[in-house]
C-alpha cells in the first residue's frame, strides 16, 4: 500500500507546474504530428463528395472544432464544480485556463459552419437550434473570461465563475 502511486499530491499548483511542464512539451509535440496526420488525410487522402464536391471538406475541421468546444465546457464546468466543492484552487485555475481555448474552437465552428453554410444553403447564417447554441456557448466563453477577469479577488472570481459555468452546462 506504500508504494502506490499518490495522485493526491498533483492537486496542488507548486507541484503540479513541474509535471505540467515534463508533459507539456511531448504532449505538444504529439498533437501536432497527429494534426498534420489528420489534416493530410482529410484533404488529400480522402475521397470528393459526390454531392457537395470539394466543399464538404471543410466538415473535418468544422464537426472537431464543434464537438471540441462542447466537450471543453463540460470539462470546464466539471472542474469548477470541483473547485466549488471542494474549494480547490488548481481545478478553478484548470477551468480559467481551458477557457481560452474552449472559444477559439468554438469561434473555429461558427466561422467553418458559415464558410460551409453559404455554398451549401445559400446563407451565411440561419437560425437553426444547433447554430444558435453554439453561439450561446461562444457568448458563455466569452462571458466566462470577462467574468473572471473582471473580479479582483481570485475567490470570489472562481466561485462566481464556477456558477456561471455550471447554469450553463444545464
Amino acid at each position: 500500500m506504500g508504494n502506490r502511486l499518490n495522485l493526491y499530491k498533483f492537486s496542488s499548483p507548486t507541484t503540479f507546474y513541474p509535471l505540467a511542464g515534463r508533459i507539456g512539451k511531448i504532449s505538444a509535440l504529439i498533437a501536432v504530428i497527429l494534426l498534420a496526420i489528420g489534416l493530410y488525410m482529410s484533404f488529400f487522402v480522402a475521397p470528393t463528395d459526390y454531392k457537395q464536391g470539394e466543399g464538404y471538406r471543410i466538415i473535418f475541421i468544422h464537426v472537431p472544432a464543434a464537438w471540441m468546444s462542447m466537450f471543453i465546457y463540460v470539462v470546464m464546468a466539471f472542474w469548477a464544480g470541483i473547485g466549488l466543492v471542494f474549494n480547490t484552487r488548481l481545478s478553478s485555475m484548470m477551468a480559467q485556463a481551458l477557457a481560452p481555448t474552449g472559444a477559439i474552437m468554438t469561434f473555429i465552428a461558427l466561422w467553418t459552419g458559415a464558410f460551409w453554410g453559404k455554398p451549401m444553403w445559400g446563407a451565411w447564417w440561419v437560425w437553426d437550434a444547433r447554430l444558435t447554441s453554439e453561439l450561446i456557448l461562444f457568448f458563455l466563453y466569452i462571458g466566462f473570461i470577462a467574468l473572471q477577469g473582471s473580479i479582483d479577488d481570485t475567490r470570489r472570481a472562481d466561485r462566481a465563475g464556477a456558477v456561471l459555468l455550471l447554469v450553463g452546462v444545464v
